[in-house]
């Protein structure tokens, strides 16, 4: 991908800082500058701090393309650390379904869900993915955002579940591309219809077959480990077979009813576990004692109208929270930034510097990028999002609407909406 050299002139500073997750109240430590200057030098930040600190080779460069940004402030870029972006089709009327009171289970159940979206998948070719998934891109570049982590899983076969890594690799390669796409494969996102009632042949065919067939193209194996789909040890021994072969690990953990999740992805030490609706109390400990990120997804609790996952509880055991959007056809077909901040804040009880740590250091903690992006300092990524405004309290003063500016991804402005 095009790296770029750019300063940043006239600009305050907020971020977090640091090359690993912050946890617990440690969240709430956010670095102001307000006379600030940043310089972005073959797409790495060579300093963000003090303009009249900035040692003056720096800022006499010819070659740095220069932004005015009229006094506003910029923020780490975000990173949407758990989405679904590559799949087929879609499911409005699911969604009326639920409206209407069916649970997410018994549209599972009826033929709908994620076996609805698998269907799609595998009927889709790569170009049609790649032109779908490139529109969502521009959309969450547009709010911010400069990595997302998208996962397979929409094809529960090998030839299918390749095609969704291949269109990830093929949109990371883009010279154009305004943010970096993390893979994550998903195989044991359901059972596929070919194997219901034998859901631990299916686990064997995963670890015999598709990982192996996949490893290095995706970082991450995520599995859904839930009652009824994959539950605790089918879970674990796919999870362990993931691990033996390279991948990281990351879970879908107790999103329906609480199982186990969260205490699973703390003894294997997943990088993250994901949902968490229904954790216990115990899940909670396990996990800030083994340093597992808890990715937290209220536009997802929003839109199936289930309580919102216990921020609170996780930030005061010292776990380390992220936050994403869940993007995807079924559950949560949103990718919004501004409402993940929004219901963040007022429904979920974190501090807009909690939030805004979230989002940034800790989603990137999240993807294992913490040591090369998420915070505004020397020798990360030129990642950055301007605000139209020059006060952090007003990502979720302006409810549920975007006020991104421009957005930078490794130097380049690869969004602007002024």
């Amino acid at each position: 991908m095009a790296k770029s050299n750019l300063i940043i002139r006239n600009v305050k500073i907020a971020t977090p800082l640091g090359t690993e997750a912050a946890r617990g109240e440690a969240m709430g430590r956010i670095h102001h500058v307000d006379d600030a200057l940043i310089v972005i030098v073959d797409g790495i930040i060579e300093y963000a701090g003090e303009a009249a600190g900035c040692p003056a080779e720096l800022t006499a460069r010819e070659d740095c393309q220069t932004l005015d940004a009229g006094g506003r402030l910029a923020v780490p870029g975000f990173v949407d650390s758990h989405t679904h972006l590559i799949f087929g089709g879609y499911r409005p009327d699911e969604f009326s379904w639920r409206l209407k009171g069916d649970s997410y289970m018994s549209i599972m159940e009826r033929g709908g869900g994620i076996q609805s979206t698998v269907n799609a998948t595998r009927t889709a070719d790569a170009d049609t993915l790649a032109d779908k998934a490139a529109w969502f891109i521009r959309r969450m570049s547009e709010m911010g955002v400069t990595t997302v982590e998208a996962k397979s899983g929409y094809g529960l076969d090998e030839a299918t579940e390749r095609r969704q890594l291949e269109t990830i690799a093929r949109l990371n390669a883009r010279d154009d591309s305004p943010l970096e796409i993390v893979a994550t494969f998903l195989g044991a996102h359901a059972v596929p219809k070919e194997y219901k009632g034998r859901t631990s042949e299916y686990v064997d065919l995963i670890i015999s077959q598709m990982l192996p067939a996949f490893k290095g193209m995706a970082r991450f194996c995520d599995i859904f480990c839930e009652k009824n789909v994959f539950e605790i040890e089918d879970s674990r021994r796919l999870l362990r077979a993931a691990r033996e072969m390279g991948y990281e690990l990351k879970l879908h953990a107790d999103e329906i009813v609480t199982l186990g999740g969260a205490e699973l992805a703390a003894e294997l030490k997943a990088t993250s576990a994901d949902h968490l609706l229904h954790v216990s109390d115990e899940g909670v400990r396990r996990m800030a004692e083994a340093g597992v990120v808890a990715t937290l997804l209220p536009l997802t609790a929003f839109a199936l109208k289930e309580p919102f996952a216990p921020a609170r509880k996780f930030i005061e055991a010292g776990t380390a929270v992220a936050l994403a959007t869940d993007l995807n056809p079924g559950s949560c077909f949103s990718g919004s930034i501004p409402l993940t901040i929004a219901l963040a804040c007022i429904h979920m009880g974190m501090t807009v510097e909690e939030t805004l740590t979230a989002l940034t250091l800790n989603g990137a903690a999240a993807v294992g990028l913490a040591n090369s992006t998420g915070s505004l300092e020397k020798g990360k990524r030129g990642d950055v999002a301007i605000l139209e405004f020059d006060n952090l309290n007003y990502l979720p003063y302006y409810v549920g609407m975007n006020c991104v500016r421009q957005t930078i991804h490794d130097g380049r402005i690869v969004a602007d909406n002024s």
